[in-house]
């Protein structure tokens, strides 16, 4: 494990808020409603108040070009928008542990706002990505036709697409292609 359990886990989930956007002429929008919000907190396993209304959707929505930033920034860059997020925050880290999860660094109360909590959260995760000097785990799906992000925590830094179908259409085309090149 590369980096803390806690650590993986958000860094994954602020991915996944980012990939959640539409960057491409051919994406569609992943949180269109509070419906699709509640879903996507459901699969990443949000915990504390939520007010499950059209504000809090539109400030997570919101939340997601800057977080897709720290994909392709550098450090410097990136480490201006850490802080932005926690000093905007008031981030206060602090030791919990709480519905299973061994003890882990919250910033944020659980009465904050979900946007906020989010942007913390993921912030944090990139405090430790950052002090570690491994921004390079964090880039843009090679594919030509798409943009979502990646986190690559493979021991031996290759993962190179998102976790869609990218990575399987590739590998097809190189196929056929070398397929196609010989006799």
């Amino acid at each position: 494990m590369l980096f803390a359990h806690d650590t993986e886990v958000a860094l994954r989930g602020a991915a996944a808020l980012v990939n959640t956007a539409a960057t491409l002429p051919t994406d569609h929008d992943d949180l269109i409603t509070v419906d699709d919000l509640d879903a996507f907190v459901r699969e990443w396993g949000w915990t504390g108040s939520r007010t499950g209304d059209r504000g809090e959707l539109d400030a997570v929505r919101a939340l997601r070009p800057r977080l897709r930033a720290l994909w392709t920034v550098d450090t410097d860059e990136a480490v201006t928008i850490v802080n932005e997020l926690l000093a905007e925050a008031g981030a206060l880290p602090q030791l919990v542990r709480h519905d299973g999860w061994a003890w882990h660094l919250h910033a944020t109360p659980p009465e904050a706002p979900l946007a906020t909590r989010m942007a913390v959260e993921a912030a944090m995760a990139m405090v430790d990505v950052i002090r570690a000097d491994e921004l390079d785990r964090l880039r843009v799906c090679a594919a030509d036709d798409c943009e979502d992000v990646v986190v690559d925590l493979s021991r031996n830094r290759s993962k190179r697409y998102c976790d869609g179908t990218c990575g399987n259409r590739a590998n097809v085309a190189a196929y056929r292609a070398r397929r196609a090149g010989t006799p």
